[in-house]
């Protein structure tokens, strides 16, 4: 819940860079807990089981990829609140072999049989979060195994066993998992199919409770054995398109077996002398390089961390950037964007001169960029060869649709909420696109070596987020479990790209998380910002920096999740 502040004492002074635990013994500001190190490899999940299983697979002589795999699989059943095979997924890969990143979009499409004309028709403004009719193909089978393909090592079945094991055997739910799934029931147990696999009785599995889904496990073992088209050619395609089809949805097995993602190139910006990477539309990576740009005109580390001029600027790049995001972000095989118009320098000095150093912009407008010619889970792994991989997975809006196929153990996404109900705009629903996507993946590289894979769960707070890690670990000096530890920010106005800013009143407002001082919040009021708290939208992190020096991995995993990293 968000309240306005008036008075409040919550917000309390954070010292140079986070809110400190405990007296170090080192004498040093470390902000919670230390970085975990080690040589060999590192995994760093939102559930510690997950990590586990990920490290359990380097071990075994698996690859970095493996290891996500089997971490991602796992976590789609100890972490349904956030991801599943129901979702899509993306990645960013370093090959130590080619020394070179690759980039994958594994992001589903509108079914063939739903046309805008039919919203129309059924005077429908918007698509629904929940139910059938936002429900997109589901890309992260596919995705598992063309990554796998590409970069694995062990077999696909081994890979698979330990989320079997654990959906056949129960494991216990963690706190902000079970805090999360209690939040979801209300909303999603009118839909068939939900209660009967996701709920005690109908109501949500405690912490500490044991969890099962063995539904799940026969599903994964199918797709074990039978490779991707067990998923997307079998039984499972033709369950889950019978199944929408009598909940009146559109998603046939014919959406299902056409569904493939693609290899695509990551796209950068310099941000003083580390070039950071994000993956192109229809994700919402390019709008945190937008606002690196735009950032990079100011000397931050001067302002300080934590200060409201600092503050200030974060939020007005972030307007800027997400009037263009709201205009231009949309599925690049339909549309025509300007991806190098939006990321070059020239264009951030355009739109750095719109921002005022004193007052708060209260409406911006998407800019005119040269046209080009021609609730989620995060995880990183890095293994002894140097490979690293940025994966992000999702369902959309926590559990997803609530469209729970018979006897699968999982739920479909609603990534097609994303869509425009608007003829002629670029993310507009059409048969067959990819909506507009909000998880993304990133990667810092530094002359031309890796030096960082990381990512950040939440929605429109992602591009915010991934910017904040950046700034405080280049400009602040944090380490690389400060940055993530450190209070979040996240502005709210024009989040979803149905619009611009302008149809937000007073600028949007700013959510400050606990630990900015109350003369920052005053300071931000003062410029005009609407300022207000809300409890737990700042996103979730994990991070895996490579120390070339001393060829030492770092992990980091945030505390505002149940996650953990873990090397060896």
């Amino acid at each position: 819940m968000k309240r306005t502040i008036l008075v409040t004492l919550l917000m309390l002074g954070i010292g140079t860079h986070a809110a400190q635990a405990a007296d170090r013994v080192t004498g040093k500001s470390f902000a919670t807990r230390s970085e975990v190190l080690a040589t060999q490899g590192m995994v760093a999940t939102s559930h510690p089981l997950a990590t586990q299983i990920g490290l359990d697979i380097l071990k075994q002589g698996g690859s970095a990829v493996d290891a996500a795999i089997a971490a991602n699989a796992a976590l789609g059943l100890l972490e349904p609140t956030g991801n599943g095979i129901g979702g899509d997924l993306f990645a960013i890969i370093w090959d130590a072999k080619s020394q070179r990143l690759y980039g994958y979009n594994g992001s589903g499409r509108s079914p063939q049989g739903l046309t805008l004309e039919w919203f129309e028709q059924q005077g429908i403004r918007d698509v629904p979060p929940h139910g059938p009719l936002p429900v997109t193909v589901p890309g992260a089978v596919d995705g598992w195994f063309a990554l796998h393909d590409r970069f694995g090592n062990l077999p696909m079945r081994k890979l698979l066993a330990p989320a079997i094991d654990y959906a056949e055997r129960g494991f216990p739910l963690t706190e902000v998992i079970a805090h999360y799934w209690a939040l979801s029931v209300p909303r999603l147990s009118k839909f068939p199919g939900f209660n009967e696999q996701f709920t005690r009785d109908g109501r949500a599995p405690a912490k500490g409770e044991i969890w099962r889904n063995p539904n799940l496990a026969r599903t994964l073992d199918r797709i074990a054995r039978g490779g991707r088209d067990a998923f997307y050619k079998g039984e499972i395609a033709i369950t889950i398109g019978d199944y929408i089809k009598a909940q009146g949805g559109f998603l046939s097995a014919g959406d299902m077996a056409a569904h493939r993602g693609e290899w695509v190139e990551p796209v950068s910006t310099n941000y003083r002398g580390y070039d950071v990477w994000e993956l192109p539309p229809n994700g919402q990576g390019i709008a945190a390089l937008q606002m690196l740009n735009i950032l990079e005109g100011f000397d931050l580390k001067s302002l300080g961390f934590g200060s409201v001029e600092y503050l200030h600027l974060l939020t007005e790049a972030k307007k800027l950037a997400f009037a263009d995001r709201a205009r231009w972000f949309a599925d690049p095989a339909t549309e025509k964007l300007p991806i190098r118009g939006l990321l070059s320098k020239a264009y951030a000095d355009e739109r750095r001169k719109q921002i005022s150093l004193d007052r708060a912009a209260q409406s911006v407008d998407a800019g005119h960029p040269e046209l080009d010619e021609g609730d989620t889970i995060y995880l990183t792994t890095a293994d002894a060869a140097g490979n690293m991989v940025s994966l992000i997975q999702s369902n959309y809006r926590g559990m997803g649709s609530g469209m729970s196929p018979p006897g699968l153990g999982f739920i479909l996404q609603d990534r097609g909420e994303m869509f425009v109900l608007k003829p002629g705009h670029p993310n507009s629903y059409a048969p067959g696109k990819r909506p507009f996507h909000t998880i993304i993946p990133a990667f810092v590289t530094r002359d031309g070596k890796p030096w960082l894979s990381f990512g950040v769960m939440g929605g429109a707070m992602q591009p915010q987020a991934h910017v904040q890690i950046v700034v405080n670990l280049i400009d602040f000096g944090m380490n690389l479990q400060e940055a993530g530890d450190a209070p979040r920010l996240q502005h709210e106005g024009s989040t979803e790209p149905t619009g611009q800013l302008t149809a937000m009143a007073n600028g949007g407002e700013i959510n400050l998380e606990t630990g900015f001082s109350w003369e920052t919040v005053r300071g931000l009021m003062r410029k005009g910002h609407r300022v207000t708290y809300a409890d737990g939208p700042y996103g979730g992190y994990q991070a895996i920096l490579r120390d070339q020096e001393n060829g030492v991995w770092v992990g980091a995993s945030e505390s505002r999740k149940d996650g953990q990293a873990a090397g060896y």
